[in-house]
């Protein structure tokens, strides 16, 4: 091979390493740097946000706090540029234009965008600092690349869309249902509070998810049976996203262990499981967030369905089901 190839193939060899090391597909010393530097830093912004907002902390670290934003800042956005160029070793986005493109619009691609935008756009246009602060709370969504819980949390979230507006237009007509009422029997004896359906909205809203803060109650034996009925209505009401969320969680969750078993059936069908193929499983079983006890079950499992006959190399029955009489 010429030094011109190889010096060609150079950028796509470093493109493919980072874009691995960036998606969490290799596990060296660089990846783990890398990565532990990106959730530190993370974590360091949301304490320094927090902190910020109390006077005195602000007064005698306020130089340090900058300076943390600063080299935040450059950090998340080499880290944005990076997974911009990498982008086109995804097959979803090959094309080098159109590709990133499409990657720049993706939700984690726009959240990355978020975390570094408003400090520059705040170098230019004079910004509310209380407004600023609430952008830079959004570096948290970037955790979701680095948490398996989260982002189990929103894959069933993305999955249970279509159930979740249903649920909360529900919600949303009865809160406006329990307004009306509450107007209806409370607004001649409490106008400060219920004059006014918009006015009544907030006690609708506090008393149907069960929360209650008695700042607002109704005084009339009408209002109170009323207040009743919505109390128990609300107790159903609250429940119906965290049900919808649960059974989200056990499918999702179920999904991934059948898929996971899928790709070890598929890694044993030559009967053997090599070094490298067992390396590939156990990233994609830590990708899926399986631990590594239900990783090395599921190829255990696997491996036991397909021992082969010694006579016809036929894969046997599991263990676990009842093989039918054979001449062997």
């Amino acid at each position: 091979m010429s030094k011109a190839v190889r010096q060609r193939g150079r950028p796509r060899t470093l493109r493919r390493r980072l874009y691995r090391i960036l998606e969490g597909e290799e596990r060296s010393l660089t990846a783990h740097l890398l990565n532990g530097l990106i959730v530190g830093t993370i974590f360091l912004n949301i304490l320094v946000v927090v902190l910020e907002t109390v006077p005195s902390i602000e007064a005698r670290w306020g130089r340090a706090f900058l300076w943390v934003e600063i080299v935040s800042v450059a950090l998340f956005t080499l880290e944005y540029l990076a997974r911009l160029w990498v982008a086109v070793e995804n097959p979803r986005f090959r094309r080098p234009v159109v590709g990133r493109l499409r990657y720049a619009v993706t939700p984690m691609a726009i959240v990355d965008l978020l975390a570094i935008l408003p400090s520059f756009v705040g170098g230019f246009v004079e910004f509310d600092a209380r407004l600023l602060r609430l952008f830079r709370l959004l570096r948290m969504l970037k955790l979701t690349r680095y948490s398996q819980s989260l982002d189990l949390l929103v894959t069933v979230i993305r999955r249970e869309y279509h159930s979740m507006l249903s649920a909360t237009f529900i919600m949303l007509m009865v809160i406006l249902f329990a307004a009306g009422g509450i107007y209806y029997l409370e607004h001649d004896v409490q106008p400060q509070h219920f004059g006014s359906i918009p006015q009544a909205i907030w006690w609708a809203t506090v008393t149907l998810t069960t929360v209650g803060y008695g700042d607002v109650v109704p005084v009339t034996g009408g209002g109170k049976a009323f207040g009743l009925l919505i109390t128990v209505a609300g107790v159903g009401m609250a429940a119906l996203p965290a049900g919808i969320l649960a059974s989200g969680f056990t499918a999702e969750i179920e999904r991934r262990r059948e898929l996971y078993e899928l790709r070890v059936r598929e890694a044993l069908e030559d009967g053997h499981l090599s070094a490298r193929e067992r390396r590939h499983l156990q990233d994609l079983g830590r990708r899926l967030g399986l631990d590594e006890g239900q990783v090395e079950l599921a190829i255990e499992k696997e491996a036991e369905e397909l021992i082969a006959c010694p006579h016809c190399g036929e894969p046997l029955a599991p263990r676990h089901r009842h093989p039918q009489r054979s001449g062997h």
